[in-house]
């Protein structure tokens, strides 16, 4: 991973939260090069850490306490043991689906986790130079979309009746990227709305005490160190595993939903340079891989890579999900001097090498 040229090594302290997940410990050695100390602090939820030990993939020179963000103990035992230059905040749960039937669960952990931390470091009187927020896309929801005559408008959050009917389009118009400084965020999940309510906590509490922000807005990422066990983590690891067995990929609605699939090792060096870039802004910008695919494209390319039978549509649909999503990358580029470097294709084929090599992966 290379540095962006706008940072220098700064040395101190990097506080990590949730960083035993999939982006964490992807981002754990860089940081390592980078800062004196890393720390992280994580429960290992069973849903990501079946075994509950630490992970291999997390870099062995990071510290580990396993504690909840959510509690206030949690800070006063870590604070009393690190004062951190930068907070890289990743702790969140991550589940669109599963938002809608456990609001409280996700609320709780992306809110008041967050909450909790920003008191903790008032209480103890260890205010970081900058805090990096790693949001997501679902703050926008179905975002905007342009009409014939040009107009942009905001449709809004689809319904089970239009749903029902298989009209899973706006009639007479067509999406556009998602672009922070010109697309208003209006999310059609609880998932959406409590990254959201991180991004409002955040800013308005940094901006208070002078903390530099970074909010990076993930599109969908994947690739290898991706949960296998987790079920609303993506759907990438999903179908190389279905291909693997042999299965034809369901499609869900048309096939055609477009989604911005950005590479784990692109979201980590986007994370580093918001953690060490000299030029941010403050604002909220977008990480993705700077184009869409369909999902019938993606899965097209798996079913190929494990020579599996061809994708199939079935018509089915997901409560919460938007009909198109991808990043005006733009703003990454000139603020952070960050862009991609991985096509779909080649992380489709790093992730499938990934998931063959471990061991007692099952087909799903």
């Amino acid at each position: 991973m290379t540095t962006p040229s706008s940072s220098a090594r700064p040395g101190g302290t990097v506080l990590v939260t949730g960083g035993a997940g999939f982006i964490g410990c992807a981002i754990s050695a860089a940081l390592m090069e980078s800062f004196d100390r890393v720390v992280v602090v994580d429960s290992l939820h069973p849903q990501i850490h079946a075994s509950g030990r630490r992970p291999p993939e997390l870099a062995a020179a990071a510290e580990l306490i396993v504690r909840d963000v959510t509690e206030a103990a949690t800070w006063d035992d870590v604070l009393a043991r690190v004062t951190p230059d930068v907070v890289v905040h990743l702790a969140a749960e991550t589940g669109t689906a599963q938002s809608l039937n456990e609001s409280t669960r996700h609320t709780h952990v992306n809110v008041v986790g967050t909450s909790q931390l920003l008191d903790g470091l008032n209480r103890h009187h260890k205010l970081p130079r900058r805090i990096v927020l790693s949001s997501s896309r679902a703050v926008y929801g179905e975002g905007a979309w342009r009409r014939a005559d040009g107009k942009l408008f905001y449709p809004g959050q689809r319904t089970s009746v239009t749903l029902e009917k298989g009209e899973w389009d706006f009639p007479g118009a067509e999406p556009v990227a998602m672009n922070a400084a010109q697309t208003f965020p209006a999310p059609v999940s609880v998932y959406g709305a409590t990254k959201l309510a991180q991004e409002n906590i955040l800013q308005a509490w940094a901006k208070s005490y002078d903390v530099e922000t970074v909010i990076l807005r993930l599109q969908n990422v994947y690739g290898p160190g991706q949960s296998l066990i987790n079920p609303y983590t993506g759907i990438m690891s999903l179908f190389c595993r279905m291909a693997m067995g042999g299965k034809s990929i369901p499609l869900y609605e048309d096939g055609d939903v477009r989604r911005d699939f950005i590479l784990i090792d692109d979201v980590a060096s986007a994370i580093l340079a918001g953690a060490l870039s000299t030029t941010v802004r403050g604002t909220p910008i977008d990480i993705g891989s700077g184009e869409f695919q369909t999902i019938g494209t993606a899965a097209g390319l798996i079913a190929r890579h494990y020579n599996a039978p061809q994708p199939h549509v079935t018509g089915q649909y997901r409560q919460g999900d938007v009909r198109h999503a991808w990043a005006d990358v733009s703003a990454a580029a000139d603020v952070l001097g960050w862009t991609p470097q991985y096509s779909l294709t080649q992380g489709i084929d790093l992730l499938a090498d990934w998931i063959d090599a471990q061991p007692d992966v099952q087909p799903a």
